[in-house]
């Protein structure tokens, strides 16, 4: 029983090491295939994000009484 003890604590500690090895790999992996953020088109106007567009005047308009 001793030595199925130390088969299962052996491949245990393998696959912990393998597992350790995929997420090294996978991390480095992300930061080659993240792609640069993209510039705004020079008709965008530069501001804090909220803009009074058509489909929110709409829905303004919706809840009213």
């Amino acid at each position: 029983m001793a030595e199925q003890s130390k088969i299962a604590r052996r491949t245990f500690f393998a696959g912990l090491g393998l597992a350790a090895a995929a997420g090294v790999a996978a991390k480095l992996s992300l930061k080659s295939v993240v792609p640069e953020a993209i510039a705004p088109s020079p008709n965008e106007t530069q501001g804090n994000g909220y803009r009074l567009t058509e489909h929110i005047k709409k829905y303004y308009r919706t809840t009213t009484i």
